[in-house]
């Protein structure tokens, strides 16, 4: 009996023992974690190049909505000056502009939809070149000044995060500087 006692109080001592040396290596470990934050929206919303992009892209999109609403109040326009022709109008005259009328506004929004594929396809590719550049860079900080993990703020669920772990000012910076980004 002394001995399983005995067996027993060694046993303890050694996880004791065993916990108190891994907790250690483990704080140790986390001492030298280095976390970082970058705020995607804020490049984009504040860099160079993504203000940039955004002015080029609220210009076109105003192109094509001019565009749409001019062609859509001319549509409006002979819809109205058919409905006041109709009432003297022959059955084949009045046939053969319904079906003007139709293609006009089948036109319409094919136009519409067009503009609406090619609008995406510029927020697309502006977003994935600065999307691509800023990864790089955010890579490039990452190894040069040693840390563990870069996180993307919006992404993933953060809901909090201290701001002396954000580097996104950095990044902004770095984007900047970069020629292809003047």
């Amino acid at each position: 009996m002394k001995k399983s006692v005995v067996f027993f109080a060694a046993s303890v001592v050694c996880f004791i023992s065993f916990m108190t040396v891994h907790g250690l290596v483990a704080n140790a470990n986390a001492a030298s974690i280095k976390i970082g934050v970058v705020d995607f929206q804020k490049i984009l919303t504040t860099s160079t190049y993504g203000k940039r992009a955004t002015e080029e892209l609220n210009r076109k999109g105003k192109g094509m909505e001019d565009d749409i609403k001019s062609k859509e109040n001319e549509l409006l326009n002979l819809q109205k000056q058919f409905e006041k022709d109709s009432v003297v109008m022959s059955k084949d005259k009045k046939e053969a502009k319904q079906k003007e009328l139709r293609t006009k506004f089948n036109d319409f929004k094919t136009l519409r939809a067009k503009y609406m594929d090619e609008f995406k396809g510029m927020q697309a590719t502006h977003f994935n070149k600065i999307r691509n550049d800023v990864l790089n860079i955010t890579n490039e900080i990452g190894k040069k000044e040693g840390f563990t993990i870069i996180i993307e703020k919006n992404e993933g669920g953060m809901m909090y995060s201290d701001p002396s772990l954000d580097v996104t000012d950095k990044v902004i910076s770095e984007f900047n500087r970069r020629p292809a980004n003047k």
